[in-house]
């Protein structure tokens, strides 16, 4: 289908006395592709370089001439080549940007521009006897009617915190503030027993299989399947080699499946000591009394399943909006987005030494995979945006400060550099303004739909749900810890 013609020319210097012309003309309409050609006229370069000239003539200073009164003609000789090309470069941004703005419709990314690469054309422009002709290119955001949001119905999961719920937290609580003491005779289940080991694979030692003054609780299994249980009956000052195997999808894959023996030094048993759950254990953890801290933990619990109901709520919204909204998307913010994600998802598993196939898929399984879920992305990306923009949802100064403070927080020790970051790298902080726009949007639109709570189980509300990651959550490698972890040294 041949282009439209579309043509025009456009008053570009709308100054008193001033006629010069720009030239657009569309040559391609094809879908969200988009391309124009500009033309600027010569005399638009020409007066503009005479305006910087005159401008320079009062500020410069050169040899064998009073200041300000250097001829413009002289200017031209010495700097004109310099001046135009300034000229040059703004002129391509203000007419890019007139000719979009023009256009009516939004880029979905920085148009293309394509320059003369004939040099004796481009010289002739420097020059000043030749017009400016290049092209633009770029794809735009498609129009979509975004879905009535009062008739979207969702069902909000929430759980209550029972009692049980609570004796259980104040139960952790009280084992993780559990003391140890040095003991005679055999180690047994619960018992820390502080350990120097050397690991090796068939004679020789490997990388992270030498630790000192390693405690190891016996039960806990915090170690690869095998190696508490090979401690269990020590003594202080035994020394024992205990055999165990790597599981077979060890993260360390030179490690998988692989079995070890570690030369272990026994250097001190010693028995959990925990205190009764009481008003003094209550104090011993910063709580006036027991009843202050099961207060406390309840408090906690409640804020906890508020926000797993909410972040549930949230995906069942994104699972209904993506539905709701179908049109073309641009491939450029497509492939933008899938690449961030497949170089996640590639260092992920270069860093864990695993491959696709560990991951019981292929690498053409899991691109379409990852391509649907940028695709998702961008749509609900999209979806969002317009909706923020109807309905003039803006962010204040003070939220962003909020989000750059919480960010600092993050950081101890480092609150300087971190705020000195932020202060001078203004895309750090228009990366942070994305999650507040996007959390007040969907807080608009839940504001619209109807919502109904659905009382759920705890275990129901924190069940990891087998979906693709949703737009806001960023993408992860399916490799996972499935196997406990080696015997720690001093460096970790």
């Amino acid at each position: 289908m041949p282009p439209p013609d579309s043509g025009k020319l456009t008053n570009f210097d709308n100054r008193p006395g001033k006629n010069h012309i720009m030239e657009i003309l569309e040559t391609v309409s094809d879908g969200l592709k988009r391309e124009i050609k500009i033309k600027v006229d010569a005399g638009e370069l020409k007066a503009k370089q005479d305006e910087r000239l005159a401008d320079l003539k009062g500020r410069v200073n050169l040899k064998g001439f009073r200041p300000g009164k250097v001829p413009v003609e002289h200017l031209r000789r010495v700097y004109g080549r310099s001046v135009m090309a300034e000229v040059l470069q703004q002129t391509i941004s203000e007419s890019t940007q007139k000719a979009i703005t023009d256009s009516k419709e939004r880029p979905a990314l920085d148009p293309d521009i394509s320059v003369p690469e004939d040099e004796e054309e481009i010289e002739r422009v420097i020059a000043g006897d030749s017009d400016l002709a290049y092209t633009i290119s770029y794809e735009v955001i498609p129009a979509f009617e975004v879905t009535d949001l009062t008739k979207l119905k969702l069902e909000k999961p929430v759980a209550e915190v029972a009692r049980d719920d609570v004796d259980k937290s104040v139960q952790r609580i009280h084992e993780d503030a559990v003391t140890y003491e040095k003991k005679d005779g055999k180690a047994e289940d619960g018992d820390q027993v502080t350990i120097d080991f050397v690991g090796r694979i068939d004679g020789k030692e490997f990388d992270g299989g030498k630790g000192e003054d390693a405690p190891v609780v016996i039960g806990k299994n915090m170690f690869i399947p095998g190696f508490e249980d090979g401690l269990k009956g020590v003594k202080a000052g035994e020394q024992k080699t205990v055999t165990c195997k790597f599981p077979d999808e060890y993260l360390a894959k030179e490690l998988s499946g692989k079995e070890a023996e570690f030369d272990v030094t026994v250097k001190e048993v010693a028995a959990p000591k925990l205190a009764e759950i009481d008003d003094e254990f209550a104090k011993k953890v910063g709580f006036d009394s027991l009843a202050a801290l099961r207060e406390a933990v309840e408090t906690r619990l409640k804020e906890d399943y508020e926000t797993a109901s909410k972040t549930k709520l949230k995906r069942k919204l994104l699972d209904a909006l993506d539905k709701a909204h179908k049109f073309d998307l641009p491939p450029s913010l497509v492939e933008r987005e899938f690449n961030s994600v497949w170089e996640q998802v590639t260092q992920e598993l270069e860093r864990a030494g695993r491959t696709f196939e560990d991951e019981d898929t292929t690498e053409e399984k899991a691109r379409k995979e990852y391509q649907a879920l940028a695709e998702r992305r961008v749509r609900l990306g999209l979806v969002l945006s317009e909706i923020g923009e109807k309905n003039q949802i803006k962010i204040a100064d003070e939220e962003v400060n909020e989000a750059i403070m919480q960010r600092i927080q993050q950081f101890p020790g480092q609150e300087r550099e971190v705020y000195e970051y932020y202060n001078k790298n203004p895309q750090a902080v228009a990366e942070l303004r994305v999650p507040i726009f996007e959390s007040k949007v969907v807080d608009h639109i839940l504001e619209q739909a109807t919502v109904k709570d659905k009382k759920v189980s705890a275990e129901a509300l924190f069940a990891e749900d087998d979906e693709e990651a949703t737009a806001e959550e960023k993408p992860k490698s399916k490799t996972k810890p499935k196997a406990k972890a080696k015997p720690k040294t001093k460096s970790g």
